[in-house]
């Protein structure tokens, strides 16, 4: 069968938003070449994500992956803090 049991997507962004308990906002931009014109746009898309510990603050960089449905919005979780929003890396 090909896929394993556990391919679950990943993505790496920023958060934006930490105002909600247990919940974050992450930004993901990524680049898109238009089909027509051949330009590169720039995409962004948020995700709501599942931080436990509240330990995630605005301008933190994450990865999030995929999960069940934890709420009406929520499919995602922090799976790391890449780098806080303070440190220079």
């Amino acid at each position: 069968m090909g896929k394993s049991a556990n391919a679950r997507r990943e993505w790496v962004g920023h958060v934006v938003s930490n105002k909600m308990n247990k919940t974050v906002v992450v930004e993901i931009e990524r680049s898109v070449i238009h089909p027509l014109y051949r330009k590169v746009l720039r995409r962004v898309t948020k995700f709501k994500a599942h931080d436990e510990d509240n330990a995630c603050k605005v301008g933190d960089r994450v990865r999030i992956v995929e999960t069940r449905p934890l709420s009406a919005r929520k499919r995602w979780r922090v799976e790391k803090v890449i780098s806080s929003a303070g440190s220079t890396e």
